[in-house]
């Protein structure tokens, strides 16, 4: 059969760095950092007392109070980018066949602070089972996707996806592949995460993943730095209208970007270190550039998983050297948790939009924090460190992996009629 071309019409975001699609790219593009001290609890007993949180956030101001009473942070970031992307997309409601239009949502945690809370409610009292009713719709990860449908009226494929910071392109893969199968015409899709609470750090902390640079948090995320030392913890939303190519023509929409192709692998080797020899890494390139079916010389942008950890930057470095030999040092490289900080299942949203918006904006946002050269990286490479730089992009791909080894790569291009 032959296959739907997919194209992206509407874009949201809560992140970091704003609370909307156009704050969010202002400052990504500008270099600011989204680190600073914790506000959400008194982080003094922990070892890393910063992390990038979502700021002047007031979930009322977009959701009902007793609405958002049933929902756990997760999950109103989730209803804010949505709505964002929906009227960002110019959908009519009134008139579009919501059975062809689906929600397909990605989360590595979930509801984490409403899991919290129950147990710590619990284990404070007298040992009778007092919970919220409302516990376990709150916490489970597909909930969110239910709402959002519920909201809208959408009644098409529903569903969440799950593969720690992976989840959102795994989210965004599968809307890929329902629509140019015909199985829907639209897809909301995207991811997000609410994990800066007393359990996410500690968590993290415990595995030694999270940077300990409390005296500096601005600066605490170092992708490709010499002195990187962990990843610094984000939260937030990132949602986009996946719409099939002559839906979105027949009704005039503003299209940012096509989606070229996707790949998966697994890494099949550790829970949590990546493959040494980046095996993982290399296959989903491969894959996702056979789905494509581009060569690799029109390759322009990758926005790289780039956590600003020890063994995950220089492995990801080495394994796009391996798939795309000297054109590696043709194209931008860049990290963009150098400014949001890592948001898990929410991190692979955000990264595909700012390669959308680069797209739009012939603009590659910057590596920032970088002080010191790391050895063990190829000089030659274009990590694009400090400072926005100017250059036409028509092909831009967005990586993502997660614990357990799940890989991901998303290649986004121009749309060019």
């Amino acid at each position: 059969m032959e296959l739907k071309r997919v194209v992206v019409t509407g874009v949201g975001a809560l992140t970091p760095l704003g609370n909307s699609k156009n704050e969010y790219w202002s400052n990504l593009s500008k270099g600011v950092s989204g680190a600073a001290p914790i506000t959400r609890f008194d982080p003094i007993k922990h070892r890393t007392q910063f992390a990038c949180e979502v700021k002047n956030f007031d979930p009322l101001e977009h959701i009902d109070r007793k609405e958002a009473r049933k929902m756990d942070p997760n999950t109103q970031y989730a209803m804010v980018a949505a709505d964002e992307a929906i009227v960002d997309s110019g959908l009519d409601l009134e008139k579009v066949d919501k059975d062809q239009i689906g929600v397909i949502w990605g989360s590595g945690i979930g509801g984490f602070k409403t899991f919290q809370d129950e147990l710590t409610n619990f284990a404070q009292g007298d040992g009778t089972p007092k919970f919220n009713p409302f516990f376990v719709p709150k916490m489970i990860i597909d909930i969110t996707p239910g709402l959002i449908s519920i909201k809208y009226g959408f009644r098409g494929p529903n569903f969440a996806t799950v593969s720690a910071c992976a989840s959102s392109n795994n989210s965004l893969t599968d809307a890929y592949n329902y629509i140019r199968l015909g199985m829907a015409n639209a897809i909301l899709t995207g991811g997000s995460e609410a994990g800066v609470l007393e359990s996410g750090i500690a968590g993290f902390n415990a595995m030694k993943a999270l940077s300990e640079r409390n005296d500096d948090p601005a600066t605490a995320s170092r992708p490709y730095d010499k002195d990187r030392d962990g990843f610094v913890l984000g939260e937030g939303a990132g949602a986009l209208m996946l719409e099939e190519l002559e839906h979105a023509r027949a009704r005039g929409a503003k299209i940012y970007g096509e989606i070229l192709g996707c790949g998966m692998s697994a890494d099949a080797y550790h829970i949590t270190t990546p493959h040494p020899e980046g095996e993982g890494i290399i296959l989903v390139l491969k894959n996702a550039l056979r789905d494509a079916g581009i060569d690799i010389k029109e390759i322009d942008y990758i926005n790289t998983h780039g956590t600003s950890t020890p063994l995950g930057d220089t492995g990801e470095l080495k394994a796009i050297q391996t798939v795309l030999g000297d054109h590696a040092y043709n194209i931008n490289i860049s990290s963009t948790k150098s400014m949001t900080g890592h948001l898990l299942g929410a991190a692979g949203a955000i990264e595909t939009i700012a390669c959308l918006l680069s797209l739009e904006k012939g603009i590659i946002p910057p590596t920032i924090n970088h002080f010191t050269d790391d050895p063990e990286v190829d000089p030659k490479l274009n990590l694009t460190f400090n400072k926005a730089q100017e250059r036409e992009v028509n092909v831009a791909v967005s990586n993502t992996f997660g614990f357990g080894g799940h890989n991901t790569s998303v290649i986004l291009g121009k749309f060019n009629g």
